[in-house]
Formats: structure tokens, sequence, C-alpha cells
């Protein structure tokens, strides 16, 4: 498996993303001079993944500073931001410095928005380190930190100068964390993908193991469809909109309940949501919204949700990037690869999604 050749997905012409076994070890290409300093922003966990990265770029000559930040969505706050500015700023980092980020979604979340915002934008490179930032948060350009009113709430879009997916890494992940980056797998499979449905669908449990026979695929078809998404939208201007299926539920969820949930448990539970809105709207058929909780299910993903606490999520909904005003606006699909906006939707639609995903006494 660690001789097969890497894939090389291209993010438009702006960068790469490199996909296969032992790729981190490329990370040196991707910084070229005058990169004279570098600081590798990772969590204490993950000390040994970010180890052999340390290592190449100081045999490259490169001065390497290391910042520990948390492994969990208290990494993306003001407050820790700020620490990784002050030393950026203590140690004199210049524009033609360098950020790598090695670890989850909220590592290359929060370095991508420190190289955004020091000195008005430096080069970073993701490593990520887990199935969901992979094929979700370090490609793309989007970066960003919460606030106690919601999540991304502040951010930027900042290109990486490339991404290196290195399939070894997810034999570190508990099985849990696996299944949970599958979510926005199948979701690539539902907005644009349909083989990754199939493929789900014929193996579920080889799809739920690091090393199953669909992985890779799964990983880089889901690669695949974000990258020509954003490689056409960049900044969100309605296309790269079709990423956030299941989202605008998914993050209320994870606001009201701390962030405690995985990102992507909520985004499932969001998805059947979003689906059942699609419903209710007219636009989708029931055999679709039945899909969705058999290829999630079979994966071990969550489709019902706790009921009585549908006002909550009404509110964090209401305060979604993509609301404008108090005008609600959601992705749905009219069917599988062909996801639209549902603007405003009807309060009757949108409780009775809630209702048809609760979790009955």
């Amino acid at each position: 498996m660690s001789g097969s050749a890497p894939s090389v997905i291209p993010v438009g012409a702006a960068y790469d993303v490199v996909v296969g076994h032992g790729v981190s070890d490329r990370v040196t290409d991707l910084l070229a001079p005058p990169v004279r300093q570098v600081l590798v922003v990772r969590p204490d966990a993950l000390v040994g993944l970010a180890a052999p990265v340390v290592s190449r770029l100081r045999a490259a000559g490169l001065t390497v500073h290391e910042a520990s930040v948390p492994d969990t969505e208290g990494a993306k706050t003001a407050e820790v931001a700020a620490g990784l500015w002050a030393t950026l700023g203590r140690q004199a980092f210049t524009r033609s410095d360098a950020v790598v980020a090695v670890g989850g979604g909220t590592v290359t979340d929060l370095a991508g928005f420190v190289a955004a915002t020091w000195l008005r934008g430096v080069s970073v490179v993701h490593v990520p380190t887990t199935l969901l930032a992979m094929v979700d948060a370090a490609v793309g350009g989007k970066t960003g930190i919460n606030t106690a009113e919601g999540k991304n709430l502040v951010g930027s879009f900042h290109e990486p100068a490339g991404v290196l997916c290195d399939l070894d890494v997810l034999a570190t992940l508990p099985h849990t964390d696996l299944v949970a980056g599958l979510a926005e797998v199948v979701k690539a499979g539902f907005i644009a993908d349909p083989r990754i449905l199939e493929l789900v669908e014929a193996d579920p449990s080889g799809a739920a193991r690091w090393d199953g026979p669909p992985v890779r695929e799964l990983v880089e078809r889901a690669i695949r469809v974000k990258a020509e998404v954003v490689a056409q939208d960049l900044t969100e201007s309605w296309l790269r909109e079709v990423l956030n299926y299941g989202h605008t539920f998914g993050h209320a969820v994870e606001q009201v309940e701390g962030y405690r949930r995985r990102h992507g448990e909520a985004v499932a539970i969001g998805m059947t949501y979003a689906a059942e809105l699609g419903l209710r709207s007219g636009r989708l058929a029931q055999d679709v919204v039945d899909r969705h909780r058999s290829v999630l299910g079979s994966l071990g993903l969550p489709t019902t949700y706790p009921g009585g606490r549908f006002d909550e999520l009404l509110t964090a909904m209401r305060r979604d990037k993509k609301s404008r005003g108090t005008l609600l606006r959601f992705v749905v699909l009219e069917d599988v690869g062909r996801p639209v906006r549902l603007e405003g939707p009807d309060d009757a639609w949108l409780r009775g999604a809630y209702e048809a995903i609760a979790e009955r006494p």
C-alpha cells in the first residue's frame, strides 16, 4: 500500500492537494526560498506526527518554531490566535516566511487564519491528520475562529501553498473520529458525486476502516468535488455554498451543545434535516430522503436528534453565515447531485423537518 504512487489533485491553478502514503515528507517542496522561518502549529497530542515534518524542515536549513494549541474547537479563539501572532512577532516573521499546520480541522482553520492575517498574508501549508480535515477543512482556503455567538463567524479566505494528505496517519485516528469524517465524504456524494454513495453502499464496513478497500478512492473523490467547486468560487458567492449542505442545522447543533459533539456527527444530522426540509418544500423525493438515513446509518453516523430543542436551534441557525438579514437560507437537494438554494422556508417546513428527525421518548 505504501508503495502506491501519490495522486495530485489541482485546485484550479492555485495549488495542489497531494494524496497518498508518506506524502508529508514533501513539505519542503512547497516552501521554496526565500522562506527562512516556519511556525509549525500542532496540538501537544500530535508531537509524534509532527516530528517528521519538523525534522524535514530543519534538514532543509529552515529555522523551525513549534506552537502547541488545543486539539479541539477550543483552539479556534481570538486568545489562541493572538498567542500565535505574538510568537510570529517575537521571531520577526516576514512576508517571505510561512506557517505549517499539522492537525485536524480546528488546527488548519486556526493556522490558516493566523497566516492570512499576519502581515496581511503569509504562506501556509496544511498537513491534515484527520479524515475530516483532509476532505474538508484543509482544502479550499477557508480560515476562521469561533466566537461566543457562533462558529466560524470571524475569518477570511486564504489559499494554502499546498495540502499534503498522508493516508498513513488515518491509522492513528480513533474509529469514532474516522467515521465522523466520513460525513463530509458522504456529503460530497449527495451534492455532486453519486459514485461515492455507491462505494459506501457496496462496502460500508470497508469504508469505515482506515485501510478499507474503498477509502483512498472515497478520499480522492471527496477532495475532487471540493477542489472543483472552490476553484470556481473561492469566496462563496453562490456555488461554494453547496459545500455547506447539512451545515446550517449541523452548526446549530454544535453551538447549542457547546461544541462537544463531533463536527461530522452534527453534519450527518444536518444532512438528514436538510433532506427532510427538501421533501417538505416539494423539491426532494422520499426515496432520496430514505437514502440519507440508509447511507449515513450504515456507517454508524447519527440521523436523529433529541426533541424539544427546536427554538434553540432556530436561534442558532439565524446566525448562520448564509443568512441575509432575517432571511434563512439553506442548501437542499432536488435529487442526488442537484443542490439548490432554499430561501426563507416556511416555518411549518422548518419545524416539520425537525419533528421528522426528533428522537421519540
